[in-house]
């Protein structure tokens, strides 16, 4: 996995690649290609941030309360953008050469070894933990969107699990294809539809009305209680923000020259889609949270049932943003499996070994999926634990580790901040939602 693929300039640089090497390197999902446009970098980052996220903001709003929950969102979003544009600077710091992969990056900083240790069980546990709950997620809108439909006596009650298994259905067909752009149709729907069923939510929202029973204050009625919550609303914040787990190897897909580096249109498609993101997040965040107050769900679109025409809409919305999602953050984990597999193991890249490996992997998250349905837990553990360090701090050591500015300095302070920042989300953030998923298991039954 630590293998430097070549960049599309060299900067003077032999390739002394074997043709085994390059072959490797043309058949493997991140450095296939590199065709990409600014506007995909701009979709491709709105589908991986925008995701199961944005729908339990309120909840986690209910959680914070309005002061911090206002405070903790903002802060996340200019936090995270910092740290999204470090990492497109970062992607060709050295001349000739790309860090195509979040952990080829920190190796760079922190040594072959270390920083593999350091990036891969955090990147993999990220996307794989993104990928779970997508299929969560997805299982719970088709269960959605059926239970609104069907209204006659006789409608038969279906399993979550069933809904989950037909979501996963769709990924053991869009597993295969080949690579990042290879899914950019899905990934431009995927985004599409995430600013419309944000809307649709705030819309739906406002449309409804201040519920006449509105409470604001804390959902719990003990001190611990409240404590838990509102670290499980930190947790759920950071879920939020999980772009940068995919970043550099969306920047990988786009060509660079000496003229113009990767980062100029990387950077451009990365505004675009944080404004996105800002009008997805803020809105239905604020505006779920003042409508329903503490007795929102924790996926608002639940807690919308009129009209139903429009709330059926949204939630199969959310169906083909999270079939998107799902694809984005499965691509790098593929990358990594076949460049094992094909690089350290000697397996040929053929076919039959790609078919074989994506499929294990979408059968693995169905089954996790189906057998720990707890939605707003999941957010809040997988949150905290794993999304706050690769977002929100970890580009910032790994800044301060190769730039080293001067003690004191603006982006000393700003980086130290941010890592401050992160720490804490990541150390509060899975007690509250772990406590989550305790307090749910209680009551329920697997597979039921």
């Amino acid at each position: 996995m630590g293998t430097q693929a070549p960049s599309d300039y060299n900067d003077s640089k032999v390739d002394t690649r074997t043709a085994e090497e390059k072959a490797i390197d043309e058949w493997l999902p991140i450095t296939s290609s590199r065709t990409a446009k600014w506007w995909y970098s701009a979709f491709h980052n709105v589908t991986a941030m925008v995701g199961a996220g944005v729908l339990s903001l309120p909840y986690a709003m209910a959680e914070l309360g309005w002061g911090p929950g206002v405070t903790v969102n903002i802060l996340s979003w200019i936090i995270t953008l910092y740290t999204l544009w470090q990492m497109v600077e970062m992607h060709e710091m050295v001349p000739g050469k790309r860090f195509d992969r979040y952990h080829e990056l920190g190796q760079h900083a922190f040594g072959e070894k270390l920083g593999l240790w350091i990036v891969v069980p955090q990147q993999l546990l990220v996307e794989v933990s993104v990928d779970i709950v997508y299929m969560v997620t997805g299982g719970k809108s088709l269960q959605k969107v059926h239970e609104l439909v069907c209204t006659h006596d006789n409608c038969a009650n279906i399993k979550l699990s069933y809904f989950i298994m037909i979501f996963a259905s769709v990924h053991f067909v869009l597993s295969h294809l080949p690579n990042f752009n290879s899914i950019s149709a899905v990934s431009l729907a995927a985004a599409v539809m995430s600013l419309s069923y944000s809307t649709i939510a705030w819309g739906a929202s406002i449309k409804k009305g201040v519920q006449p029973d509105v409470d604001y204050g804390y959902k719990a009625h003990s001190t611990p209680g409240t404590i838990f919550d509102f670290l499980s609303g930190l947790g759920e914040v950071a879920f939020a923000y999980a772009g940068h787990n995919v970043v550099l190897e969306i920047q990988a897909t786009i060509p660079s020259t000496p003229d113009v580096p990767s980062k100029i249109p990387m950077w451009r498609g990365v505004i675009v889609a944080y404004i996105v993101v800002a009008l997805c997040y803020f809105p239905v965040a604020f505006i779920g949270y003042w409508i329903f107050g503490n007795a929102v769900q924790d996926n608002i679109l639940l807690s919308l049932n009129k009209p139903t025409w429009l709330i059926v809409m949204a939630n199969m919305f959310v169906v083909v943003h999270v079939i998107g999602s799902y694809q984005v953050f499965a691509m790098p984990v593929f990358d990594m499996l076949e460049t094992f597999l094909v690089k350290k193991v000697r397996f040929r890249p053929t076919w039959y070994l790609r078919f074989v490996t994506r499929n294990l992997y979408v059968a693995f998250t169905m089954f996790v999926g189906i057998t720990f349905p707890f939605f707003g837990g999941l957010l809040g553990f997988f949150g905290g634990f794993a999304f706050a360090p690769t977002s929100y701090f970890l580009p910032c050591i790994i800044w301060l580790a190769i730039y080293k500015p001067k003690r004191f300095s603006l982006s000393w302070i700003a980086n130290w901040i941010c890592i401050i920042f992160g720490v804490l989300l990541m150390v509060l953030g899975p007690i509250g939602g772990l406590r989550s998923i305790i307090v749910q298991a209680k009551t329920y039954k697997f597979y039921d």
